[in-house]
């Protein structure tokens, strides 16, 4: 099983996040070429190396380009998450920290309820509500699986400060500099994490930090409330690092993408990427690392979950859209049986397997885009196969196999459709060729 462990020792926000992602090898290019059809102005992507306490790894930075004051500003961190911003410092067109609330000054970001900006120069931006940020990403040419980890991210923020600030859903909203590069940073890290094709995402304990933040209510205790709103549930560690080091935009990645959090099995390391923080600390180096590896350990039984339904007033074009949806959100298989309903009528049974945890989303989107009325959750034991994911070299480059084994024998061996599509899709020619002569390569080694 290939897979994605996130060691947080000092926190995560959405730009170190991005950094991680491209020192595992995500293209930069690729990456910044899919964040192109949001078709949003006013930023550009900042790559470069960096060091923290002597060990390198790559460093991004969001710099908003699109409003004109003479300058551009960088926004490195996950500003935007949440209401428009009470900005009571004098503002640096450099702003030295990671994420959505200011280290470097000292304040909150996204927690006032009204405009009170007090920089050298004003802002007459409009605000951004969900909705808006939503269509953005609809509207966009991404591929919807993207699309629906990107809302799914936003979400878990927009959740959070809607809580903690006692507000409707639809009225948090985000300040439109803060959501530019909030968008960047959820929509890119959605990207790279169906770039790499994992299985799986563990997430080891993760460090918020320590200190305070001051807001228009007052100065406030790290991590900062959307953030512990966002975190619970998932293994804590705090004190390790003399600032606020896990964002909300941060811990809603980690929360969206993970489907470990405890009791994590053991894995091989194939690979470690290290995204470099804004942040020059002497206590500890601000960086995320994130390993590639590959896991054996769910080849035995373990707890899932059958999300069941009937449905029989449904157009069957709905389907199609409805599987998607539950896919991006975490399914872990989508299917739909036919089947005889009272008075004789046919009908079709939608199964949804999914690991515990996810079940709530996933029961959110059935009964949103469907007909249903009711669904029936089971709890039982899955046996898989371990898998192993390679890249091979073949007529057409590298191309990524799945091996499967069970008790240590391989028992079958295939490319990735995904692989065989792209390649198709590029030469022109039908998939079932691909696919024939990377099986003919496979079996010729």
């Amino acid at each position: 099983m290939k897979i994605l462990y996130y060691d947080c020792f000092s926190g995560i926000s959405g730009d170190m996040n991005l950094g991680a992602m491209i020192d595992l090898g995500v293209d930069k290019d690729f990456l910044i070429g899919e964040l192109k059809k949001l078709n949003l102005p006013g930023w550009e992507l900042l790559v470069e190396r960096d060091q923290r306490h002597g060990i390198s790894g790559t460093k991004v930075t969001v710099r908003l380009t699109g409003h004109d004051h003479g300058h551009s500003h960088v926004h490195d961190h996950d500003h935007g998450h949440g209401h428009s911003h009470g900005h009571d410092h004098e503002h640096n067109h450099y702003h030295d920290h990671n994420h959505d609330h200011s280290h470097a000054h000292d304040h909150e970001h996204g927690h006032d309820h009204g405009h009170s900006h007090s920089h050298s120069h004003s802002h007459d931006h409009a605000d951004r509500n969900l909705t808006d940020i939503e269509k953005i990403i609809d509207d966009s040419q991404i591929d919807s699986k993207t699309k629906e980890l990107s809302k799914k991210i936003f979400l878990k923020v927009a959740e959070a400060e809607s809580k903690v600030h006692g507000l409707p859903l639809d009225k948090v909203h985000f300040h439109e500099v803060g959501a530019i590069d909030s968008i960047v940073d959820t929509v890119g890290a959605a990207i790279c994490f169906n770039a790499l094709g994992v299985d799986a995402v563990f997430v080891g304990p993760v460090e918020l930090g320590s200190g305070f933040v001051n807001c228009s209510h007052g100065r406030l205790p790290v991590p900062a409330p959307a953030t512990a709103e966002i975190i619970k549930g998932v293994e804590i560690r705090t004190g390790g690092a003399g600032f606020e080091a896990t964002t909300p935009t941060g811990a809603a990645i980690l929360v969206a993408l993970g489907t470990h959090f405890s009791d994590l099995p053991g894995f091989r390391i194939l690979k470690t990427g290290y995204g470099i923080g804004q942040r020059e600390d002497p206590r500890i180096p601000n960086m995320l690392r994130v390993y590639l590896a590959e896991s054996e350990e769910k080849t035995g039984g373990h707890d899932a979950l059958l999300l069941q339904c009937n449905i029989d007033d449904m157009n069957p074009e709905f389907y199609d859209h409805l599987s998607e949806k539950l896919f991006a959100a975490g399914a872990s298989d989508v299917f739909v049986t036919g089947t005889i309903m009272k008075k004789g009528r046919p009908g079709s049974i939608l199964n949804v397997i999914c690991e515990k945890g996810s079940e709530d989303i996933l029961k959110e989107i059935i009964f949103t885009e469907s007909t249903t009325v009711g669904i029936r959750t089971l709890e039982y034991k899955k046996d898989t196969l371990a898998r192993k994911f390679e890249q091979i070299d073949t007529i057409f480059g590298k191309v990524t196999v799945k091996r499967s084994f069970h008790k240590g024998r391989e028992v079958s061996v295939k490319p990735e459709y995904s692989d065989c599509k792209r390649i198709a899709d590029e030469k022109g020619i039908p998939v079932r060729e691909v696919y024939n002569k990377i099986i003919a390569t496979i079996f010729r080694e």
